[in-house]
């Protein structure tokens, strides 16, 4: 019989880097936190990340509708981000307000400040239920606002965030997680096969 929470507590350890999903649609930004990104090609000439992005979460649609995104691994300093993009939601505030950024290549918002960060245009997606899988074409690449390629400071992982993260935080983390974790629950059993229609 499967045990669900050692079982979770083991594919914790499958997670990404702590990495900021950022997006735009009509001039609306968004910012979000995840921890399940990953390269998905070996090719060095065709560059390719995947996400999973919750459908609940802001950004979805918005990366569903416009067919781009911004990814950034962030580095250890960046706690502050973190909790900016990951704590709150962009339906009721501006979380991109006050955090350094410019437009990227392709108008997604690119933090001035990251360990490194690439631009993406979708190529396909999967429907998991309660999350869409977006594979997405890297267009553009850098760190931050430089325009070199050398990543900044150390990055940061889901699990050095998990045990580094202010005390005071730790109660409001838990149960944002508690309650997305319900609501994915809900979600998780009805997947729907879905046709990609290329935005460019």
């Amino acid at each position: 019989m499967l045990q669900p929470d050692p079982t979770y507590q083991l594919l914790r350890n499958l997670t990404s880097p702590v990495v900021a999903i950022t997006s735009e649609r009509q001039g609306k930004k968004n910012g979000m936190i995840s921890d399940a990104a990953v390269r998905a090609s070996i090719v060095p000439s065709v560059p390719r990340v995947s996400v999973y992005i919750h459908k609940f979460n802001y950004s979805h649609d918005m990366i569903f509708e416009t067919g781009r995104f911004g990814l950034h691994l962030l580095n250890t300093t960046q706690f502050d981000v973190v909790r900016r993009l990951g704590f709150f939601s962009g339906r009721d505030q501006d979380k991109l307000a006050g955090l350094p950024h410019h437009a990227g290549q392709t108008g997604v918002p690119v933090l001035d400040e990251c360990f490194a960060h690439v631009e993406c245009s979708v190529a396909n997606v999967m429907d998991t239920g309660s999350s869409t899988l977006f594979l997405g074409d890297v267009v553009a690449v850098g760190c931050g606002a430089a325009a070199g390629l050398e990543p900044r400071g150390e990055l940061l992982t889901a699990s050095y965030f998990r045990a580094h993260m202010p005390a005071e935080w730790r109660t409001e983390y838990e149960a944002k997680l508690t309650d997305a974790q319900q609501v994915a629950a809900k979600l998780s059993g009805k997947i729907k096969p879905v046709v990609w229609k290329s935005t460019r």
